[in-house]
């Protein structure tokens, strides 16, 4: 068992509503004009259950997983600051999906610990309480409501009350929709609120489901190949994306594409047998050796 002191709360833990007065409006216009970085009502609220001590937000510490004798992860140990944005790259068959599925709650490990921040243990919980705890997790293959506008995508995936009564009677609030249409704006569909989904590119799907994500407010986002089958320009975009959301967000990126990770990594973690083979800058892990014998294939 790790050893591990719990967090003091030592901060204040209410934001201010920039609405309110003047000045809040002010503070308002001044987010609304940022492009460096995501709304400051659409970060993750303080969830007072993850504790973060030393800015460590994940905490994955000798886990492995075998299947039917594979051991697809082997005594794997990883760290995520609290803000990061991480690129996770390595063969098929790394272990990158069992690792992402161990930490969401699609599968749990043979061994090890998996830590939010310094009290939620997440092998004791399942995956929909995960996900409310603030885990987000965008798959490979872009999953919207096709039938569905872009704005009626994002207000479902809204965090709060999702049973049917509560959707039938909900009346969106002017704070709501404020975040919604500053979502829109964050992934560049503002014009295209009312497109139905299916209508959209893949890489403006891409960036649908992310807004999705992103409605639900979480701590940590876990994205799995982003930029698979886009265009050069729809890869531009999703970096400058994915680079506003850190420091708000945790951000984990597994991707294959490496002129993608070079656009937006300051660290990268190789896998390779399931177990950590190398980390650190992108320069650091071009020039290892070991990871141009594996994954390189010099």
């Amino acid at each position: 068992m790790m050893a591990r002191t719990l967090l003091q709360q030592g901060f204040d833990h209410q934001r201010e509503n920039v609405l309110d007065s003047d000045e809040g409006g002010s503070g308002f216009l001044k987010d609304f004009t940022r492009r460096d970085q995501v709304f400051s009502f659409l970060k993750p609220p303080y969830n007072p259950k993850v504790d973060i001590k030393n800015d460590m937000l994940l905490y994955v510490e000798g886990v492995s997983k075998s299947f039917d004798g594979f051991k697809a992860i082997n005594d794997l140990n990883l760290y995520i600051k609290k803000g990061e944005l991480r690129c996770i790259i390595g063969p098929n068959g790394a272990g990158k999906t069992t690792m992402m599925d161990i930490i969401t709650g699609k599968t749990r490990p043979d061994v090890g610990e998996v830590w939010l921040g310094q009290r939620l243990d997440l092998l004791k919980m399942d995956e929909a309480d995960i996900a409310n705890a603030g885990v987000g997790r965008k798959f490979q293959k872009p999953t919207v409501f096709e039938a569905l506008t872009v704005w009626e995508n994002l207000e479902l995936a809204m965090a709060g009350n999702k049973g049917t009564w509560q959707m039938f009677r909900a009346v969106l609030s002017g704070e709501q929709k404020c975040d919604i249409e500053q979502v829109l704006e964050l992934i560049g569909l503002k014009t295209l609120s009312k497109m139905i989904a299916g209508k959209l590119s893949h890489g403006q799907k891409q960036w649908l489901e992310i807004g999705m994500l992103l409605m639900q407010k979480p701590t940590l986002l876990l994205v799995d190949e982003p930029v698979a089958g886009m265009t050069h320009q729809e890869m531009d975009r999703t970096a400058e994306l994915l680079l506003s959301l850190a420091g708000s967000h945790s951000v984990m990126v597994v991707e294959h594409d490496m002129d993608f990770v070079r656009s937006i990594a300051s660290t990268v973690t190789v896998l390779h047998q399931g177990h950590v083979l190398a980390e650190g800058t992108m320069q650091a892990i071009q020039d290892d050796a070991r990871v141009r014998e594996v994954y390189l294939g010099q």
